[in-house]
């Protein structure tokens, strides 16, 4: 088949290659200048598929209610909510149901185990190296942290991945680095959790696909799709200078480049066989003219990255692999020898503005566990917008549309789901069943 994929990152990048892998002839539409430009370009890195769970869980409402007044919080909700957002957060609420919840967090667990493992294929198969590190521990400052966490311990319990319960002593021999000043409890150590570069294997892979015969098209706009039996994606090329910058301060340059076939500057139609829409925050523009209203919501992440001093290298100050601060939500990265600080949940907000308050939260955190760790006077700051379902869970699969599918809305899991998400779309469209069921990922949950 001729397949249409609208979005390059890392869902995008990873659903071109298996579908070129499969043997279709792949184009990919991407407005942006290069694979992983947006919110794969400065994430967390942390492939944990235990801790990947729905937003939309049991005494979260409340928990968000009490954020707000707290300085450090992990959820923000600015002033400028719209009518939409504010339905949005009403199927939120009814998703945070117990029922629901738990049978959101098998879908999305299961896929992550998946995930996880068609990633290391991938990794192996094709001799992928890029920035990786194994290991991810879970700091619990306080006896309340540990009380808090013991839920959803069970569940890890239950989903057969292996931890460790481990006193303070123990963190700081996995961790060496731990600043001894900070108060902690207690920890849960993953060992088989990970934390990887999210943009570089975007990269790696995009090269792969390239010789599979995938075409890349950037700095191109898809302004519309006409359905049927050969789907037609119209799209627009659009030089450098007027496509929108990329929203990371200081700025950075990307590795990617212009198609080698630009597209001319009027709108014009290709046919397909099929078309994947991978778009995440530019989906539901496309998708509502055909009928498909998703309710697909922005909540923005933000991250600071900053290179590890010289003379800490091999570094002790330094974290070896990932971290994640429960009590702030706030993960710690080891980034190749760069160490990157990510968190935050922001809704109602805009990419354009940054939160000084989510800033702060995301250095204090830094400071308590790493202080000197890293060169901050040449820290980049970024923010990402996470294209996320009200319940949590992705969809994927055929959107109902004639020729249209979907492969959207993983939220802050995309980097841990995109690698299973991709192959399972792939087998479906190829007509055969996928290797884990698919329950309950379908659009038919959101109608």
């Amino acid at each position: 088949m001729r397949v249409a994929v609208i979005g390059a990152g890392i869902v995008g990048v990873t659903t071109a290659y298996e579908l070129a892998a499969d043997g279709h002839e792949v184009t990919v539409f991407e407005r942006r200048g290069s694979v992983a430009a947006e919110t794969s370009f400065a994430n967390a890195g942390v492939i944990a598929p235990g801790y990947v769970t729905p937003w939309a869980a049991p005494g979260m409402p409340g928990k968000v209610l009490r954020m707000l007044f707290e300085r450090h919080a992990a959820v923000r909700l600015h002033a400028s909510l719209d009518p939409a957002l504010l339905a949005w957060l009403w199927r939120w609420w009814r998703a945070c149901r117990p029922e629901t919840w738990q049978a959101n967090r098998t879908r999305m667990q299961r896929l992550a185990v998946f995930s996880r493992s068609r990633l290391h294929a991938l990794m192996h198969t094709l001799q992928l190296e890029f920035e990786h590190e194994t290991g991810y521990l879970v700091l619990l400052r306080s006896p309340a942290d540990l009380a808090a966490a013991r839920p959803g311990l069970k569940l890890l319990t239950e989903l057969g991945g292996r931890f460790h319960l481990v006193d303070a002593p123990r963190c700081r021999e996995i961790e060496p680095g731990l600043n001894p000043d900070t108060t902690l409890h207690a920890g849960i150590h993953l060992p088989d959790d990970e934390v990887g570069n999210c943009r570089q294997f975007a990269h790696l892979l995009r090269t792969e696909a390239q010789k599979l015969g995938v075409r890349w098209c950037f700095h191109t706009q898809v302004q519309r799709l006409v359905p049927g039996r050969t789907p037609q994606v119209v799209h627009r090329y659009m030089p450098p200078a007027e496509s929108t910058q990329l929203l990371i301060e200081p700025a950075s340059t990307s590795n990617g480049g212009p198609s080698t076939e630009p597209a001319p500057l009027e709108p014009i139609g290709e046919d397909f066989d099929a078309v994947v829409v991978c778009a995440a925050m530019g989906a539901p523009e496309l998708l509502r003219p055909l009928g498909l209203k998703l309710p697909l919501r922005a909540v923005h992440g933000y991250s600071i990255t900053a290179p590890l001093r010289p003379d800490d290298l091999p570094s002790e100050r330094a974290p070896r692999a990932a971290l994640m601060d429960e009590r702030y939500k706030v993960a710690i990265s080891r980034i190749g020898q760069r160490i990157r600080v990510s968190g935050s949940a922001e809704l109602g907000g805009t990419l354009e503005k940054y939160d000084t308050a989510a800033l702060d939260t995301l250095y204090k955190v830094l400071n308590d566990w790493f202080p000197g760790a890293g060169r901050m006077s040449q820290v980049q700051r970024w923010k990402g917008a996470r294209p996320m379902l009200p319940d949590g869970p992705p969809v994927l699969g055929a959107s109902g549309i004639e020729g249209v599918w979907l492969n959207l809305g993983h939220g802050s899991s995309g980097w841990a789901l995109s690698c299973g998400s991709a192959f399972a779309l792939a087998q479906a469209m190829a007509g055969r069943e996928a290797p884990i069921s698919l329950e309950g990922l379908g659009i038919a949950r959101l109608r």
